[in-house]
Parts: structure tokens; C-alpha cells; sequence
């Protein structure tokens, strides 16, 4: 939830099922947690791009250990990455995956990077 909502709009949908918390309760929640809490969303995790690609998780987390896709690690048991680098990464593949990355669907491409 806190990859595809602002804090916001998470706080109006608790308000909704019966739970009373502020936006800024929930922003500091999320930070605590290592999530963006930017107004626009511009972060990803590797199971959403994953997800998005139709390649495994393992397949995501693998690029990030091996550098070629940047990415913050905000807790022990996730990645948080960036548009900027996502789109980096797309623009510019290593060397021994370019002919992977340049069989993905381009619409799913352009709707991850915007």
C-alpha cells in the first residue's frame, strides 16, 4: 500500500475502515519503515518492477546486488528504487543483459519510468 498511496490518502482509507490516524502519523510511520513519503511517488520495489516485467523477484534483486540498477536499501528486506534510476537503467543496460532488457514490452517500460 505505501508504494502506490501518499500518506494522505492512506490515512483517509484508514479513516474509513474505523482507524483514526494523521497524515504526518502515517508519514512517520512509513519513513520508519524506510518508504518515501514524497507527495508524488517516484520510488519502486523490486517486487513491483518485477511484477511490472513478468521477470522474477530474484531476477530484480540480482540486477541490484550486481550494481547495475541503483537502489537504497531502507530496511534488511527490501530495495527502494528511484525513477531517475530505473529509467537510467532502461536508457543504458549492462552489457550482458542489453538483449534481455531490450526484449520488454515498451508500454510497461514507459509506464515505470514515466
Amino acid at each position: 500500500m505505501a508504494e502506490m498511496y501518499t500518506p494522505k490518502q492512506i490515512a483517509f482509507r484508514l479513516k474509513r475502515r474505523g482507524y483514526h490516524r494523521t497524515a504526518s502519523a502515517v508519514g512517520r510511520k512509513l519513513y520508519s519503515l524506510g518508504y518515501s513519503t514524497r507527495p508524488v511517488l517516484d520510488n519502486y520495489s523490486c517486487r513491483e518492477i518485477a511484477k511490472n516485467l513478468c521477470v522474477p523477484l530474484t531476477t530484480v534483486v540480482y540486477w541490484v546486488r550486481q550494481g547495475w540498477l541503483k537502489a537504497k536499501k531502507p530496511c534488511f528486506n527490501c530495495y527502494q528504487i528511484k525513477n531517475r534510476d530505473l529509467k537510467q537503467f532502461f536508457n543504458n543496460p549492462p552489457q550482458p543483459i542489453r538483449h534481455r532488457i531490450a526484449d520488454l514490452d515498451a508500454q510497461v517500460v514507459q509506464y515505470l519510468v514515466g
